[in-house]
């Protein structure tokens, strides 16, 4: 065994299982020639060894850090035109043990920690090599403050690369270009209340549906289910949500025999433009949705292939007790306490129990998981390792589910680990990019990663489409414009949220003392304290997930103004 100080350069491909999946034999033909044409030349042209392929990366050895980081360089910008094979990069400086050919130690567990950081497209160094490049290389670096490494006994200064970031995701179409479509909230005519949950959760479910086709346009849940119970005019209601088709229908479930009827209006003449009623057994529900949403896309699009549809449609639940607890879950999933949020993993655990291979309750469990992490404790790691292993599970079960992708998106956010949170994010986008909460979880995604502007901009876009954004889009927004110092706005949004959780608390703290409202912020960290007793400052930036030192700091100001501390 030899030991030697060295650079170690370590690099993955993003979503190659993905990418291998869609199209095996392309994806292998254009890993070989990126490897020809690209790695192999710029490891050369910079005298570096390639140590190892690991099928969808490489471990690469340099005598020189400054050429390690500008092999780097050159590597994301040749990839920047050969989508879509992508890679993250991490380098780190090291002692290292040589044996066959073959290196080991923490300088090569470091630099593949540190491969994980980094943003697809992107490059992570360690605060060592940024030590040595500063100055030497004329690009941009951005301190990521220390990052506490899996299996590394001390934390480690991480640093990122500015070029070779990751493209921006395109804002939505306007509505003008697409038919836009407004669900409203089916009528329960059972007669009974307690079943209010199901037509409530047939109605989402709908939604949910329809907006899995790019070639619609659905106004959110949220915005159309404030017409409930409420007689207005079709016309008005299509004014208020500004869209060319309204959905309405009721539904009545009596034993195991269900009617629905529906209805679709064209918004602006108020004429019916297709009307059905299904009188069917219960368990029929999913061919009844089908065959709803089918009516509706080729009424509204014109012809849809049978394969496009059958490819665009959920796979649905196989036993309709699953899916009973599903929707009482959906239900619960609107309070936003823990109370609910507890109750809710026992439905869909025993949903799942009763269906394995139900996606969208799996995807709905994760959720709940992760939600389970705010309330009970502050970091939530049992919860969200139970979260992941859900959602990955949703996945291999319905690839093409966008709620699978964005529950992955915001778990591995909470976790910090921002390049997959980004990857999931845009691929929930890809899948249905009118889905306004997606665009406000990427928000938050953005913000995280130290583009607030970006951010804003995508909020205010949303807000043109929804006349009622979920109240979870003003708490992000809030956060936002605190972190882009507008204190006034951010406060105004946050208590335009109107839910009273640890996460708002926290921020409004924060931006209470940056605006010298004292005793306010003291208010808000004291409803934190009731809950969480031993809420320490670090509880706040936990919550803010912000991956830059300095927006961390900034974070912690605000309550350091208003004299809170440990």
């Amino acid at each position: 065994m030899e030991r030697h100080l060295a650079a170690i350069l370590a690099a993955d491909l993003v979503g190659y299982s993905a990418l291998m999946g869609a199209d095996e034999a392309g994806t292998l033909a254009r890993v070989k020639a990126c490897e020809a044409e690209v790695v192999e030349p710029l490891v050369s042209e910079h005298k570096g060894r390639i140590v190892k392929r690991m099928g969808d990366g490489y471990l690469v050895e340099f005598a020189s850090v400054v050429a390690a980081v500008e092999c780097a360089l050159a590597w994301q910008e040749a990839m920047a035109e050969r989508a879509p094979l992508r890679f993250r990069i991490g380098i780190n400086l090291g002692e290292i043990i040589t044996e066959d050919e073959d290196i080991y130690g923490t300088g090569v567990n470091v630099a593949a920690r540190l491969e994980a950081l980094a943003d697809p497209g992107g490059i992570c160094l360690s605060g060592t090599v940024y030590g040595e490049v500063k100055g030497k290389i004329d690009t941009a670096f951005e301190d990521l403050g220390s990052q506490t490494i899996k299996n590394i006994a001390e934390p480690v200064r991480a640093y990122r690369v500015a070029s070779g970031a990751e493209p921006k995701m395109p804002l939505p179409t306007s509505s003008s270009d697409l038919p836009t479509i407004a669900v409203l909230p089916f009528t329960n005519m059972s007669g009974d209340p307690e079943q209010q949950y199901f037509s409530d959760g047939i109605s989402e479910d709908i939604i949910t549906e329809l907006a899995r086709f790019g070639v619609l346009q659905v106004v959110a849940r949220n915005s159309t289910f404030v017409y409930r119970d409420q007689s207005i005019d079709v016309a008005e209601i299509g004014r208020l949500l500004g869209c060319d088709y309204l959905l309405e229908g009721s539904l009545r479930k009596a034993g195991k025999r269900i009617r629905l009827t529906a209805q679709l209006i064209d918004a602006k003449s108020g004429k019916h433009v297709w009307a059905e009623r299904y009188d069917r057994d219960l368990e029929d529900i999913f061919a009844i949705q089908d065959e709803l949403v089918h009516a509706i896309v080729t009424n509204l699009v014109g012809r849809v292939a049978t394969a496009d549809l059958a490819r665009s449609l959920r796979k649905p639940a196989e036993s309709l007790a699953a899916y009973d607890l599903y929707l009482r879950a959906l239900e619960l999933d609107r309070n936003y306490d823990e109370k609910s949020t507890l109750e809710g993993v026992a439905l869909l655990e025993r949903a799942v129990e009763l269906d394995p291979r139900f996606a969208r309750a799996h995807v709905l469990l994760a959720t709940f998981l992760w939600t389970a992490g705010w309330f009970k404790d502050m970091v939530g790691e049992t919860y969200l390792d139970r979260a992941i292993a859900s959602a990955n599970r949703a996945i291999s079960l319905d690839p093409d589910d966008a709620l699978c992708h964005g529950a992955l998106g915001s778990i591995h956010l909470m976790r910090e680990d921002y390049g997959q949170a980004g990857q999931y994010f845009e691929r929930a986008l890809s899948l249905n990019a009118h889905d306004t909460m997606f665009w406000t979880d990427y928000g938050w995604f953005l913000m995280a990663i130290g583009e607030s502007d970006r951010a804003l901009e995508i909020l205010d876009h949303r807000e043109t489409f929804e006349p009622h954004p979920p109240l979870y889009h003003w708490e992000v927004r809030g956060q936002v414009l605190y972190a882009l110092r507008r204190y006034e706005d951010s406060m105004k949004a946050l208590e335009r949220s109107k839910v009273t959780n640890d996460w708002v608390h926290a921020n409004l703290a924060a931006c209470y003392g940056q605006l010298g409202r004292v005793e306010e912020a003291r208010a808000s960290w004291a409803t934190i304290r009731d809950h969480l007793p031993n809420a320490t400052l670090s509880f706040a930036w936990r919550h803010i997930h912000a991956r830059s030192q300095a927006d961390r700091d900034h974070w912690e100001e605000g309550l350091e103004k208003a004299g809170i501390s440990d």
